[in-house]
């Protein structure tokens, strides 16, 4: 609901300075601070000048806005014009001769809601809103009283004194101005010094990043030589005493006997725990490889069972596995997990003094689950997390008989993790532990390039051949080789995906890499030699070792010494498959620029091409070495490509290369029967590798048949 306050009309320039006075007046009594009294003022004082400038003059109303929140209310309305272009006086781009627009503008930033209603000879009416301070209490019925009674009580008009007055406002906001210019210049002077202390601080915790980066390598790099000086005395103490226990140089009495078993397990103790620290410093430090090798559950228990019963002492505790049943293989690093799971089992039989240790694994989905679990002391809550820390142990009587070197548990944690699974445990005091291993089924190396399978797709037509090599550049050196040829290169950059290749395609011979990441490729020839699926396959050894008699002893059935030209490549496959790929070529053409297109376009991998201007010439290369195929223009002088291929025809009846025609002329039925239907055609128009390729080997299919 609306209250109107007061209303003045607006004919004169004395108007303007009583519906200052006014303004101001409404709005002090309404409890406006005396900055947003200056506001209010300013805006509506040029609004009315305007009116009356502009307009021809008009009025001024005054409104109360019951609303919530309450809101001072002006509007001024004039007989003028109007505005032809409301929103660009608004957003102050307007500008006149007469300063028109930037009043308007800027009165809009001082009120808190601006409008403006225009039509071609109907005036302007702008609506200016204020909203009362929030801290003011709302306007009453008595409050309205008052307030009339205060605007009819003051009927002077002075326009000197309004002067002085706007001059005082005029001053105290210039004061006020220079407060928040030297609040602001406070600020951004402790803007300025705070962000000099957030570089130093940057600065500084970059240095200490540094130190601790160096620390670590330094630590790494400690860890990783001393262990190697530490093993050379330990073997010779172990050796030492293994001499002296089995009486090698006389009778030891029981007395020394004790002694040289005591020094024999500290010297045990001590080299299980330097093998541990250089462990976790080749795996800290980023050098520990992972060797990816299929193999299945059964044979990983078979081996541990082996290795690991020999612990057991008498019959209070017995080492139960659990057969592996409907398990899938799983394609990691054996030994690691093997490691992981050796350190799980020796911990159990420790810590277990009655009862049962037993191991069983879990499959889902791609992932391998391994479990330990025991009948041993168990381990608090509050002290699992100890346990995966490098030298933590957990205090207990038993730990005064059975000694550790606090580091199985932490090697262990980061062997999961850089195969790319995990480690978990579930204990409670008294009631025994239970020790997880989880790792993905097959290995992905982080950041690696993974063979997606999509570029395992057999062309119709070519015949594959597997590169088994790890080297980006050398691989894709293979490739382009064996491009334009009628071989396809399968790559694989591991013996295990060489055998998933094996597996899903009639591989017709292998390029092997000896050399691979982690492991070294005699092992997976071996195994090619001894299968009979696969004994019959070439393999092709290429390396940088210069082992060329072991590599023919092992069943290699050539070797090439990196790095290698492709034509030696095709030349060697030719050898091993027993196939002819290298096509040879001869091009018949009178024109020059034919001739040089067709030898750029051709690979020289897979094509030997010699060239004749014209039949007779072609004629007498043709005899000297018989071409696979030929390829004829059929425009050419003295003899064109029709008596070139009668003559060649007459002259090897039966066994005439097949030929190809290049030509640009549109032929006819005729000339289609005067090349006879074993005859292939390609216009020069659609020259292209692939296509003049198809069409070689086209016709000498069709020639064959």
């Amino acid at each position: 609901m609306k209250h109107r306050l007061l209303a003045v009309a607006v004919e004169r320039e004395t108007d303007i300075v009583l519906v200052r006075q006014r303004t101001r007046k409404i709005a002090e009594q309404l409890g406006f601070e005396r900055q947003d009294q200056t506001r209010i003022t300013t805006a509506v004082s040029e609004i009315v000048r305007n009116a009356l400038d502009y307009g021809g003059g008009g009025r001024a109303e005054f409104w109360l806005d019951n609303g919530s929140p309450q809101c001072f209310e002006i509007v001024v309305q004039d007989n003028g014009p109007g505005i032809a272009d409301v929103e660009a006086v608004l957003d102050g781009s307007y500008r006149s001769t007469t300063g028109m627009g930037v009043g308007v503008a800027g009165a809009r930033r001082l009120m808190d809601n601006f409008t403006i209603q225009t039509a071609p000879g109907k005036g302007v009416a702008v609506r200016m809103v204020k909203c009362l301070p929030p801290r003011t209490k709302p306007v009453s019925k008595a409050d309205l009283q008052r307030i009339a009674q205060a605007l009819a009580g003051d009927e002077r008009l002075d326009p000197n004194e309004e002067l002085r007055l706007q001059n005082r406002d005029m001053l105290v906001q210039l004061q006020e101005l220079q407060r928040r210019q030297g609040e602001m210049a406070q600020l951004n002077q402790e803007l300025l010094d705070t962000n000099r202390g957030v570089v130093a601080l940057y600065a500084e915790l970059e240095e200490r990043a540094d130190h601790l980066r160096r620390a670590d390598e330094l630590k790494s790099r400690f860890l990783s030589n001393m262990s190697h000086e530490f093993r050379t005395p330990l073997n010779s103490i172990l050796a030492l005493s293994r001499l002296l226990l089995t009486r090698k140089d006389g009778e030891l009495t029981g007395e020394q006997e004790k002694q040289v078993q005591f020094v024999r397990r500290a010297a045990e103790n001590l080299t299980e725990l330097v093998n541990d620290l250089l462990d976790i410093a080749k795996v800290e430090a980023g050098k520990t490889v992972v060797t990816p090798a299929e193999f299945s559950t059964a044979d990983l228990f078979g081996a541990l069972r082996g290795m690991l019963r020999p612990l057991l002492v008498g019959d209070n505790l017995t080492l139960t596995f659990e057969e592996a049943v409907d398990l899938p293989p799983l394609v990691t690093d054996e030994g690691k997990v093997s490691q992981i799971l050796r350190n799980f089992i020796s911990n159990a039989i420790k810590f277990t003094e009655r009862g049962e240790v037993r191991i069983w694994a879990e499959s889902d989905s791609d992932v391998v689950t391994f479990h330990v679990r025991d009948t041993g002391i168990g381990i608090a809550e509050q002290d699992q997390a100890v346990i995966w820390q490098e030298f933590g142990q957990v205090a207990h009587p038993l730990q005064t008989r059975v000694k550790g070197t606090g580091l199985g548990l932490p090697l262990s944690k980061k062997l999961a993790e850089l195969l790319g699974g995990s480690v978990a445990v579930v204990s409670a005091p008294g009631e025994g532990s239970v020790f997880s291993l989880t790792v993905p089924r097959v290995y992905r190396a982080p950041g690696g390039d993974q063979e997606a399978e999509a570029e395992w797709r057999l062309e119709p037509g070519r015949i594959p051949v597997l590169i088994v090599e790890d080297n980006a550049a050398d691989a894709f050196a293979c490739e382009r080789a064996l491009a334009g040829s009628p071989y396809q290169a399968i790559t694989a950059r591991s013996t295990v995906r060489g055998k998933q290749a094996l597996g899903n395609f009639p591989i017709a011979a292998i390029l092997l890499d000896v050399l691979l990441v982690g492991e070294e490729s005699w092992r997976f020839l071996i195994e090619l030699k001894q299968n009979d699926a696969t004994d019959d396959i070439p393999v092709i050894v290429l390396s940088t070792t210069q082992e060329e008699r072991k590599a023919r002893s092992l069943g290699a059935d050539d070797y090439l010494s990196k790095p290698v030209d492709a034509p030696a490549i095709i030349r060697a496959i030719d050898r091993a498959t027993g196939r002819h790929s290298v096509r040879r070529v001869l091009v018949v053409d009178d024109d020059e620029v034919a001739r040089y297109l067709v030898r750029q376009l051709l690979p020289r991998s897979g094509f030997e091409v010699s060239e004749a201007a014209t039949g007779q010439d072609a004629l007498l290369s043709a005899a000297q070495r018989r071409p696979d195929v030929v390829l004829v223009d059929l425009n050419m002088p003295t003899m064109d490509g029709f008596q070139f291929l009668d003559l060649w025809s007459a002259a090897h009846g039966a066994a005439a290369v097949p030929a190809v025609v290049l030509t640009s002329m549109t032929l006819g039925a005729e000339q289609h029967r005067q090349l006879g239907k074993a005859r292939t055609v390609l216009s020069k128009s659609e020259l292209s590798a692939a296509a003049l390729m198809a069409a070689i080997e086209s016709a000498i299919a069709t020639e064959t048949v």
